[in-house]
């Protein structure tokens, strides 16, 4: 299949590393040319770690270029990434044309939703729960792979679609997928950001000092209490929507190939397996500047409008945002752009099922 990627992070290469590397033509779109310059000139693209390869891909010069006979388009870069990019392929998109965004966050398929309704066009937007994998890039073009999961929670929107989704997402990149109950369940099925909480803000000092230090091995039993308190909240406005999603347990193991245990013994298996990758070296950290407002505050929204405040979750953010001395809410451009807060839970719980009417 041919298949563009909007982004170009080290997920974004390492997804295309993967799809390269099963036989699929990849094509990378950088929104400022940047972090593509070399791939464009010719520079196969080369995958260490969890597997290898060294094969070349596409670059395209625009979102049009990118997106203009792709069989798929994926879009891989961080939440704060999103509304532009969603603004810059949206002009483009066609009938049918499936859109897969990894991970999903901050309502962004709606956003997207949205803006295909106002042209009339209907397409699947396949939404995951997390990323297919986790890595680092070494150079602009050689990306370092730490793991690739076992399992990924998927839904659709439209979710009539979702057998359709998971085929295709099973045909790219195997058998690994989990249906989830509409695009609400994935919502509140990204744990990254809740985790990320507990890891950046119980070692906030170590980030801002530069210094170099195991993540898994920073997961103390302190550490890794307060992510499990975290994930109670998220767990409990989830049942109040009547949905199922993983624990921060089972994504732990599964994601990470180490045995149950409690989060704490299973970041310090991953430690004593292989070190685990260390943790962000500068507070300038997408654990932080992405996630508090694009993951932890959309949680927040929905355990106020469902009447089970996530109280640790904005503790996190309002912490953050005096630690930083701004205010990282106001970063989120999504969510405004939707009016969530003045919406019914029927409407919005509509909206994740079908999406806007074309």
């Amino acid at each position: 299949m041919q298949v563009s990627i909007l982004g170009a992070g080290s997920n974004a290469f390492g997804v295309a590393a993967f799809l390269a590397n099963q036989g699929h033509a990849v094509k990378l779109w950088s929104p400022s040319g940047k972090r593509t310059e070399l791939l464009g000139k010719g520079s196969p693209l080369k995958a260490t770690g969890f597997f290898e390869c060294e094969l070349p891909v596409g670059v395209a010069a625009s979102a049009q270029e990118a997106v203009e006979g792709a069989d798929a388009v994926i879009l891989n870069m961080p939440g704060n990434g999103h509304k532009a990019a969603l603004d810059a392929a949206a002009p483009f998109l066609k009938d049918g044309q499936p859109v897969i965004i990894s991970s999903h966050s901050s309502f962004g398929a709606l956003y997207l939703s949205k803006l295909l309704a106002a042209r009339g066009v209907r397409l699947p937007i396949i939404v995951w729960g997390t990323t297919l994998l986790t890595g680092r890039q070494k150079a602009l073009d050689h990306v370092h792979i730490a793991t690739v999961r076992q399992k990924i929670d998927v839904a659709a929107v439209p979710h009539s679609a979702l057998d359709d989704a998971h085929a295709l997402c099973t045909q790219l990149f195997g058998d690994r997928f989990v249906k989830r109950d509409g695009m609400m369940a994935i919502a509140l099925s990204n744990l990254n950001p809740q985790n990320h909480l507990g890891i950046a803000l119980l070692n906030l000092t170590r980030m801002e000092k530069g210094e170099e230090w195991s993540q898994p091995g920073h997961v103390t039993p302190a550490v890794g209490r307060l992510i499990e308190a975290l994930d109670q909240e998220r767990i409990a406005i989830a049942e109040s929507f009547g949905l199922k999603v993983r624990t921060v347990f089972e994504h732990f193991s599964l994601s990470f190939h180490v045995p149950m245990g409690s989060v704490s013994e299973m970041n310090q298996a991953m430690y004593e397996r292989d070190g685990g990758g260390n943790g962000p070296a500068t507070i300038e950290s997408r654990y932080i500047l992405e996630d508090v407002p694009f993951g932890l505050l959309p949680t927040a929204l929905l355990g106020r409008l469902v009447g089970k405040p996530a109280l640790l979750h904005e503790s996190g953010i309002e912490i953050f945002s005096a630690s930083y001395g701004r205010d990282l809410k106001a970063d989120n451009d999504l969510l405004p752009a939707l009016g969530l807060e003045a919406m019914s839970l029927a409407e919005l719980e509509k909206l994740c099922r079908n999406g806007y009417s074309a």
